[in-house]
């Protein structure tokens, strides 16, 4: 027995020196409304499913959300691009123009804490969804967009090749729809005609699944995206359905450190929820109306969901997707000035959104790039 025990602790001890220590990726998403961070959730499950260690890394509401989904999780914040809609959507675009030396400012003070990242050990792969200066050149690191082309109307021609110049200096490229040049979620967006680097298409992105469950709830308002739009909504939401009838629910996207229930008038409110709670919100609702944010688009798609999309204002790449979904038959849309209760009407008249193409991944594959350099 004594003998037996010696030779189980040296098989233990040697099981421990030779097995190879587990890579970390670092996985940052851009904080600009929820999105970036929600569809990073999928790939963080994979990586962990995959024998890979993971170090979240963000700022504001987007690094809490990932910090309450994996708090098990370690996680560091980066500096904040501090982005936010002019009231009046038109002006976005150069407001966006005029900070662009203060956004420079924040991807080399991000470049820098990943460096040292790096330096000290800590970090073995880079996934960053839409921030630029979380790269390495000693390690694989990773850009995910569906933004190949940035839509900015008469700029976009320049601003498509400003973001494509960066994304260049990525090892890789992985777009979150499926390659199929027709049958797309994020049409023109995430499909060049002509590609100038090597890209990735990963599949249609969402932390949730699809169920079939008793329907409890007519209207889900779903709101999201940065401020002030994301309150100028909540108040255009609030003001067309008091009143109503319908059993409405109104999830407000603001993350905050502990989820709050309230009503107003007839419409139940909550703050935020997260991943299982809104799952089954979703399928046991029988409308949504949403942003036309293509991480929403990819959530609802995966859900099969009717859905009315109101585009944020001055946002050319959420009026450009409703545009493409509305002309599609797949779910009507309007201005968020012009947002009434008949329009709601409309809704059944649409397919509805769906996933427009399969595509199978392979994700071992995908993550290989992890393995070298």
């Amino acid at each position: 027995m004594v003998k037996l025990r010696k030779y189980n602790a040296a098989a233990i001890i040697a099981t421990f020196v030779f097995m190879p220590k587990k890579k970390t990726i670092l996985v940052a998403p851009l904080h600009w409304g929820l999105g970036h961070a929600t569809r990073c959730i999928p790939i963080i499950r994979l990586l962990l499913e995959h024998n890979f260690s993971v170090l979240l890394a963000s700022d504001g509401a987007a690094l809490l959300l990932l910090q309450k989904e994996f708090p098990h999780l370690e996680t560091v914040v980066l500096p904040s691009y501090n982005i936010t809609y002019p009231k009046k959507g038109n002006f976005f675009k150069w407001k966006i123009l005029l900070k662009f030396p203060q956004i420079k400012k924040t991807m080399a003070a991000e470049n820098r804490l990943v460096n040292q990242l790096v330096k000290d050990g800590k970090i073995q792969g880079i996934i960053s969804d839409n921030r630029f200066g979380v790269r390495s050149s000693d390690i694989p690191s990773v850009f995910i967009t569906h933004q190949l082309n940035v839509l900015t109307g008469s700029t976009s021609f320049f601003t498509s090749k400003m973001h494509q110049k960066i994304i260049k200096k990525f090892d890789a490229c992985w777009v979150p729809d499926v390659d199929d040049v027709v049958m797309n979620l994020s049409g023109k967006l995430g499909h060049l005609k002509k590609e100038p680097f090597p890209i990735q298409y990963i599949g249609v992105l969402s932390r949730l699944e699809k169920k079939e469950l008793p329907k409890a709830i007519d209207v889900l308002l779903l709101l999201s995206g940065p401020e002030p739009q994301r309150t100028l909504f909540e108040k255009k939401l609030k003001n067309v359905f008091k009143g109503s009838e319908k059993k409405i629910l109104l999830v407000r996207g603001l993350v905050e450190k502990t989820q709050v229930w309230d009503s107003f008038e007839n419409i139940d409110m909550v703050n935020f929820m997260q991943s299982k709670e809104l799952e089954e919100t979703i399928n046991k609702s029988e409308i949504v109306v949403s942003r036309s944010g293509y991480t929403t688009i990819m959530d609802l798609a995966l859900l099969e969901k009717k859905v009315f999309l109101v585009p944020t204002p001055g946002q050319y790449e959420q009026e450009y997707l409703a545009k493409r979904l509305k002309s599609l038959g797949i779910a009507p849309s309007c201005k968020q000035e012009n947002f009434k209760l008949k329009k709601l009407n409309k809704v059944a008249v649409y397919k509805g959104l769906k996933t427009l193409s399969q595509q199978s991944v392979n994700y071992t594959e995908l993550f290989s790039l992890f393995e070298g350099k």
